[in-house]
């Protein structure tokens, strides 16, 4: 992956694995337009970049607002989708408008930035589309009702994409993190294995970003447990996880 000059839309980057990963790509040369809807913490990072950097607020869960913010953007080289909220909570809680929200915003929020984005790039035949899921996303959990069904989502989403452009010049990949220590995670009150800081995930992810390969499931060890889980039958899968 040559970086250097590329213009890349980081959508979710205040802070967190977002605002890490854009100090990633900004250490490597790629011009970073930094997207959430916190203008005073959007500010904050670029202006603590090496490189060139601008912000674009944007709330994801607003059709125009997505619709302005994309179109101020302009043309860009790659999309990074990194939004996300998350509240825990399982079925027999049920928190109507909680869950609403991590539906509109961990997927259809992505939904709208990528119908702005999609249609340029596959009109060039060039682009860089990278979406976040997370581990959670290969199988139902408990306790998890909303966050775990868009993550699925979004994972079903960017596998859809990859089948459609694999073979075109649009590079789809999805990346599945793990706990990752941010003020999301900071809600939970279990112990959650093998948790990541954001630099150290942000890294997992740039490194896969310098591939073509399409998925990349982290940390590799504490992945295993998730992605095998698909081979368990339901009697047996849900007798361990619930």
């Amino acid at each position: 992956m040559n970086w250097q000059g590329k213009r890349y839309w980081l959508v979710g980057a205040s802070d967190g694995l977002g605002a890490a990963l854009a100090r990633k790509l900004s250490a490597r040369g790629v011009e970073v337009i930094l997207s959430a809807r916190s203008e005073d913490k959007l500010r904050a990072l670029a202006d603590e970049l090496p490189g060139k950097a601008s912000i674009q607020t944007v709330d994801i869960a607003d059709s125009d607002s997505v619709k302005e913010a994309a179109k101020a953007v302009g043309r860009i080289d790659g999309l990074v989708l990194l939004a996300g909220v998350y509240w825990p909570f399982g079925a027999k809680d049920w928190d109507a408008d909680q869950a609403v929200a991590m539906a509109d915003i961990n997927f259809t929020g992505f939904m709208r930035v990528l119908g702005q984005v999609v249609p340029d790039f596959v009109d060039r035949d060039a682009g860089h589309i990278v979406i976040t899921s997370s581990l959670t996303g290969f199988r139902g959990l408990p306790g998890s009702i909303g966050y775990t069904a868009s993550k699925a989502a979004t994972m079903s989403l960017a596998e859809c994409m990859h089948a459609d452009l694999r073979k075109t010049g649009v590079l789809v990949q999805v990346c599945n993190p793990g706990f990752i220590k941010t003020q999301l995670t900071d809600k939970n009150d279990f112990k959650m294995p093998m948790i990541m800081q954001p630099e150290e995930a942000a890294q997992h992810m740039v490194e896969h970003m310098e591939t073509d390969r399409f998925k990349t499931s982290f940390p590799w060890l504490f992945s295993l447990v998730f992605r095998g889980s698909n081979f368990l039958p339901d009697w047996l899968y849900y007798r361990i996880f619930s």
